[in-house]
């Protein structure tokens, strides 16, 4: 077909046909690699011949029946995608005109009759990827299948397996498991992979919007190899199985650096792993991608613009806190003004921050950085958590000698914080004069623009709501019925709901008496303040979130 075409020379058709009988290579692919001709020459000239068009499939819906009509290593090596199975006919979609010249071998191997659809090469990775896994290599279901397993395993057999060293024949497979399974991880937006040890299997979870998803694990009798090489990528000492040891892997997917905190644990049936994926792009938000409602987000960037006192972030752990301090570090982040934090761990370093790593081996505690920052005049200190009465101590000093301090604390709602404050041993007064305010937050799942549905309520969930009846006639509510884009959970991503306690004149006064986080609470309601479930209630009503999903994060609340 090309030699017709005037593209190319006679003696590079004769080099490339002694070339192929050599190399047994496709006399395109030879030309390709040679620079004779170019990618589009010769699909013009091959779609040309047989009579076929590009299409585009980037829509294209492919049900799961469907898919299974194709292994998915024959996918990848002849790069072909099923996309559609009807009358015994098997539609397939491909980048390489050459395939269709091929459909003949590839019944025979199927056992269909084969039509197919050409489409772009970035079209058809992006099929690849979405409905196969990785590009780079099989998914880890296909990679897992093709390993053995056992049914039982003792815990004699368990102590064998730690001592035995990885086989050259198991290293392969296994360092690209671990591989698959971080990138895996990265592109469905997990927060953390736990690889956990269980009596008679070796599971593997994603922790995705804050739920726990399980995945295809390896086969029970490779959890040694599996956990040692991710104990290699961290840093850790491999022999060492008795106590838990702490690591990082720094790694670099789809041209993405990503950072990866590491934890292991022994526990009777191996060690536990978790390993907390990093993403910078997730940490450093802006105050408007947090979730504030308007009108809170007015009051909390006018409290991160004064000149001193305290202002606290509670909640429980992964509830968003650090996001939230470094979206305000980020937001006050000037060059007229100087930024210190005290951290454990520094989860991500931010340019034109002095940022301190507490080490408690060497006696660098929270307490010990924060009295060192204040001998380097800083504007405004933030505090990774005030965990003892010395650190609550020295940080309320900083805030009344006029600097502004941001910390931590995990109690469940922003008038518990000033009651914790006063039970760490700080006196009520210091508490009052020092803290300008207190964020209690929590991290909900948005539903699925993709999927997104109106529905009618049921009387339960319009219960929960406590509901005025001029908001209910009103009220719209919708959820996420399922789909490819949010793996069939009806959510996708995260955004915080919040509490903000603003001290007042009146709220001080309480606290000069010692008033309770309940009596403190319903004040802060009369001034305004809306707790966790309002303004859960209030992201329900504008179709952020579902009535489901503000009862599960506010269990504690009441409205």
């Amino acid at each position: 077909m090309l030699k017709g075409t005037g593209l190319l020379r006679a003696d590079e058709i004769k080099d490339a046909l002694r070339l192929q009988r050599d190399t047994r290579e496709r006399l395109g692919l030879i030309f390709l690699r040679k620079g004779s001709i170019s990618d589009e020459n010769i699909r013009s000239v091959v779609t040309a011949q047989i009579g076929i068009e590009t299409e585009k499939t980037e829509n294209l819906k492919i049900e799961s029946d469907t898919l299974r009509k194709v292994p998915v290593t024959f996918a990848h090596h002849h790069r072909v995608i099923p996309v559609k199975f009807e009358n015994d006919t098997l539609t397939v979609a491909t980048d390489n005109p050459f395939n269709f010249l091929a459909f003949g071998n590839f019944k025979i191997f199927l056992g269909y009759k084969i039509e197919g659809i050409l489409t772009t090469g970035q079209d058809l990775d992006d099929l690849l990827e979405k409905y196969y896994g990785l590009k780079e290599g099989a998914p880890i279901d296909a990679l897992v299948a093709g390993m053995d397993t056992r049914k039982k395993i003792t815990l004699r057999e368990i102590e064998e397996e730690k001592a035995r060293p990885i086989s050259k024949e198991e290293e392969t497979p296994v360092v690209k498991l671990v591989g698959l399974l971080i990138a895996e991880a990265f592109k469905k937006r997990a927060s953390d992979v736990h690889i956990e040890p269980l009596e008679n299997k070796f599971r593997i979870r994603y922790r995705i919007d804050g739920v726990l998803h399980e995945v295809p694990g390896p086969p029970k009798r490779l959890q040694a190899s599996v956990i040692s090489r991710v104990k290699i990528m961290a840093g850790m000492d491999i022999a060492e199985k008795r106590l838990p040891q702490d690591g990082r892997i720094r790694i670099e997917i789809g041209g993405k650096e990503l950072d990866l905190r590491v934890s292991t644990l022994p526990a009777i049936y191996g060690e536990s792993v978790v390993l907390r994926i990093l993403d910078k792009s997730s940490f450093l938000l802006g105050l408007k991608e947090l979730g504030f409602m308007p009108e809170d987000e007015k009051r909390f960037e006018r409290l991160i613009k004064a000149p001193n006192g305290i202002l606290l972030v509670t909640g429980p752990t992964g509830s968003g806190k650090t996001t939230t301090l470094y979206a305000s570090l980020s937001h006050i982040n000037k060059p007229d003004r100087k930024l210190i934090t005290v951290e454990d761990p520094v989860e991500y370093q931010i340019s034109g921050i002095n940022q301190v790593q507490v080490k408690p081996q060497i006696n660098l505690t929270f307490a010990m950085g924060l009295r060192s920052i204040l001998r380097q005049a800083p504007d405004v200190i933030m505090v990774g958590e005030i965990r003892d009465f010395e650190t609550a101590q020295i940080a309320i000093q900083a805030a009344l000698t006029g600097h502004l301090v941001f910390s931590t604390l995990h109690t469940n709602d922003a008038p518990g914080a000033v009651t914790r404050l006063i039970d760490m041993g700080i006196k009520p007064y210091l508490v009052a004069s020092a803290l300008q305010a207190v964020l209690a937050q929590r991290l909900v799942r948005v539903i699925c623009p993709n999927c997104k549905e109106e529905y009618d309520p049921s009387k339960e969930e319009i219960a929960a709501l406590n509901l005025k009846p001029e908001q209910l006639k009103k009220a719209k509510f919708f959820r996420g019925k399922g789909c490819d884009e949010c793996g069939n959970s009806g959510y996708r991503g995260r955004i915080g709901i919040f509490e903000l306690l603003i001290m007042t004149d009146e709220v001080r006064e309480m606290i000069f008496e010692k008033a309770s986080s309940s009596t403190l609470k319903e004040k802060a309601k009369n001034f305004g303040m809306a707790t966790l479930r309002e303004d859960g209630v209030r992201k329900v009503l504008k179709g952020m979130t579902t009535v489901s999903e503000v009862m599960r994060v506010t269990q504690q609340d009441v409205v």
